[in-house]
């Protein structure tokens, strides 16, 4: 058996946001199994290889994990090298770590290829600083799929204590603000969405915990977006940088909103 499969990380969609050996593994694949999150610009990095989406929504069984774990493993034995691109990292909420023991149970080789998390990627993208000293020194990943995901995580964290990170929890939005606020979080607290994180229609909202049930009027349900709640979101607005553009020579350089004092 000369197949090999490459368990992926896309990071937040972005190609220019890939590891160097994520974009190799992809110019060399010969079938590339793709989630929904990941954009067609990536895929063109896999000229030479078959795409096949294994995207699935919550509820939806045309898709199982078993068929995909099932193709990744039957792929390898014919001597295919596979690449699975999961969106953000794959060992973060993606089910990577699941295919991995499958992959390793199954005797067929495998690698794990590390992607720029979206909990990570999306505050930063949006000038958000998960930890500040003074203001936050860690920070709480969470998924909002389901009440009893987060519930447990979040009543016990004393309040202003971390910077909460929710991922794939818009929809249960208004659950994860009240579960925050009767445990002590005070309806002030700085909350953000950043939608599309790196993405051309990426879109950001800021506001409060209180306000965080209802959002912004441009967000829905399916929405691919990350909630951010804490103090730290305060300081969204000065710490996004804008390109400056040399008339001189041309170039574009990167550099704070905010003048350097001398």
């Amino acid at each position: 058996m000369s197949g090999f499969v490459s368990i992926v990380g896309a990071g937040p969609g972005d190609p220019e946001l890939l590891t160097v050996r994520a974009a190799r593994r992809l110019a060399d694949a010969d079938l590339v199994l793709y989630d929904g999150l990941v954009p067609d610009t990536m895929l063109t990095l896999a000229a030479r290889a078959r795409h096949i989406s294994v995207a699935r929504r919550a509820g939806d069984k045309t898709i199982t994990q078993a068929m995909v774990t099932d193709l990744m493993i039957a792929s390898a034995r014919e001597g295919s090298r596979v690449v699975r691109l999961k969106a953000g990292d794959p060992f973060v909420f993606g089910r990577g770590g699941e295919e991995a023991l499958a992959l390793a149970d199954a005797g067929v080789p495998f690698e794990v290829v590390p992607g720029l998390s979206t909990a990570i990627a999306a505050p930063a993208i949006a000038g958000i600083p998960l930890t500040l000293r003074g203001v936050s020194s860690a920070f709480t990943v969470v998924t909002g799929h389901a009440p009893e995901a987060f519930t447990p995580v979040l009543t016990v964290l004393p309040p202003g204590s971390t910077t909460v990170v929710v991922l794939m929890g818009v929809a249960r939005r208004a659950a994860v603000a009240d579960c925050l606020i009767g445990a002590g979080w005070h309806i002030s607290t700085g909350a953000a969405i950043v939608a599309s994180a790196s993405h051309p229609d990426e879109r950001v909202w800021t506001g409060s915990l209180g306000e965080l049930s209802i959002g912004p009027e441009w967000i829905d349900a399916d929405s691919p977006a990350v909630i951010v709640i804490g103090d730290v979101v305060a300081f969204a607005s000065r710490a996004v940088a804008k390109p400056v553009v040399s008339i001189a020579q041309q170039e574009i350089s990167w550099l704070p909103m905010t003048t350097p004092r001398p």
